[in-house]
């Protein structure tokens, strides 16, 4: 544990670690990174902070220098010729890891990994005939330097020779996990999957890119699950084969992570999530959102395909009504994603898995809550839709999300959760409570670098109601196309986003549900 690697340093030298931390260079988080890191893969801590992107070079140089007493010096920027190398055998450089640098008539120059290894240095004063000169370099740059020697023993030695054999061994490392997320933070990919038998792999738009590296193994992605993962967690993931869970990197940021198995392995998706809570309007949700979400009682459902922002949506509603309402409002996640402040009202947040079994269990008792705003991250049972209708019938705003492909099925698609003889009542109470669906999509920016929504929408109208009780929710969709204050097709969505030049027509006509409907009413230009 770092916290006793840190304790009682006024007793013992501190380690370099130690001394980085002191010096406000890096955290102990970091530290605690690093050394999960130099457990894995082994290695000098110092090295292994510079390939993790946590220190410079030139950092590590200058207090390599300062805990050793010696000089220290950057081997990418040596330039030794083959008779000053040959002053010692190979196998002498190997074994002690030394390598001269410079020489003169009564001195040697010679970089070393450990210049306090004093019986090393004697032996060379010795074989020699001259005093050494001993200065302090990364490990890295060593062992590097030392490969570059073997493959071309009779050329010079480079800065740029040791930097190319750097480059190859770290490329075929299996890169720290942190290095990943810091690099998923700072992009503007969606998503990163690791599984075993590709590279890791980033996802833009929909599109995979994989990173220029060797396929992680199977060790590696176990690896990575259980420095993301507490033992309790590792063990419940062993059992049941997925694990959802957010971690928090107070350095870099907050993640969605989901672990599966396949393969008799482990995967690895894992989503980037900003600190900001996007409004409504940045997110380009219609404006007359904002009126039925104030609303005090009713029953509010966003849906669309995994991966099309239902999340986010949901979290913008709820900052909304945090901001404009005083009230109680009770969230029930899977993971916790958003982390939302006590604004006017008051948010609490509880995460399936630890603050309650299922969400299920949850809503059967929220009741006892006091909430006046019932969020729930995915409908996913018939009981837990039972309990979200009530909830809505008896005074209170329920928001949900729905994994259904348009606004209309999204309504078939709860009743179908229900047995034939439930399914009558069922539609009674949806066309009761229903404040609005929506339909949403993420469509490729036209200039790259993002996505965009598309939605469409079915608010609970007068005639919507009755097509509900009714059971003709399959002709809610063909009233969409007429393009009524109740309904807002995809397509129509998705031609004024083209009309806009925000996105191509191609895809849009993709996301399309009703490709022709979409070519008639899209003005090609």
């Amino acid at each position: 544990m770092v916290e006793n690697y840190m304790a009682d340093t006024s007793k013992r030298k501190l380690q370099l670690g130690e001394i980085l931390v002191k010096h406000g260079l890096i955290s102990s988080n970091q530290l605690k990174d690093a050394l999960n890191r130099q457990g894995q893969v082994g290695g000098q801590i110092g090295s292994i902070l510079v390939e993790m992107g946590l220190i410079t070079t030139d950092d590590l140089l200058n207090f390599l220098s300062k805990q050793l007493g010696v000089p220290s010096f950057n081997l990418l920027k040596v330039d030794v010729a083959p008779e000053v190398l040959k002053l010692l055998p190979r196998d002498r450089i190997m074994a002690m890891k030394v390598l001269p640098i410079g020489v003169d008539e009564n001195t040697v120059t010679l970089a070393m990994v450990n210049p306090n290894d004093m019986i090393s240095i004697r032996d060379i004063e010795f074989l020699l005939g001259k005093n050494v000169k001993p200065v302090v370099v990364p490990s890295l740059q060593m062992e590097a330097a030392i490969r570059s020697i073997l493959l071309h023993p009779d050329n010079r030695l480079t800065g740029e020779s040791i930097e190319m054999e750097a480059l190859k061994t770290e490329s075929k490392k299996a890169p720290a996990l942190i290095s990943l997320l810091r690099y998923l933070a700072s992009s503007n990919a969606t998503d990163m999957l690791l599984t075993a038998g590709v590279p890791p792999s980033i996802k833009f738009s929909n599109d995979i890119k994989r990173a220029s590296m060797d396929a992680l193994t199977p060790s590696v992605c176990e690896e990575y699950a259980k420095e993301i993962m507490s033992e309790n967690a590792w063990k419940v993931f062993l059992n049941k084969g997925d694990y959802d869970l957010a971690v928090t990197y107070p350095e870099i940021g907050r993640f969605r992570v989901n672990l599966y198995r396949q393969r008799n392995s482990v995967s690895i998706t894992l989503r980037h999530i900003t600190d900001v809570l996007f409004s409504l309007e940045k997110l380009r949700v219609p404006n007359w959102v904002k009126e039925y979400i104030l609303m005090p009682q009713g029953l509010i459902i966003v849906s669309g395909p995994a991966g099309h922002g239902k999340t986010t949506t949901l979290a913008a509603m709820v900052d909304f009504i945090n901001i404009n309402r005083r009230c109680n409002i009770i969230t029930l996640e899977d993971p916790i994603e958003y982390l939302h402040k006590h604004k006017k009202s008051n948010v609490n947040q509880r995460d399936i898995g630890l603050d309650t079994e299922s969400f299920y269990e949850g809503l059967k008792h929220v009741f006892r809550q006091d909430p006046d705003v019932i969020v729930v991250g995915e409908m996913r049972d018939p009981d837990s839709f039972a309990i979200a209708l009530q909830a809505a019938d008896t005074g209170h705003l329920v928001i949900t999300t729905v994994h259904a492909s348009t606004a209309a099925s999204t309504i078939e698609r709860i009743i179908n959760m229900f047995p034939p003889h439930q399914q009558n009542l069922i539609r009674t109470r949806i066309a009761d409570n229903l404040l609005f669906v929506l339909s949403q999509r993420l469509v490729p920016l036209k200039k790259g670098e993002g996505r965009v929504l598309a939605c469409e929408n079915i608010i609970n109208s007068f005639g919507v109601k009755n097509l509900i009780r009714e059971g003709k929710t399959h002709q809610i969709k063909s009233q969409m196309l007429t393009g009524t204050d109740e309904y807002t097709s995809l397509e129509s969505s998705l031609s004024k986003l083209y009309s806009e030049g925000l996105i191509t027509f191609e895809d849009g006509l993709q996301y399309s549900e009703n490709k022709q409907f979409y070519k008639d009413t899209t003005k090609v230009v």
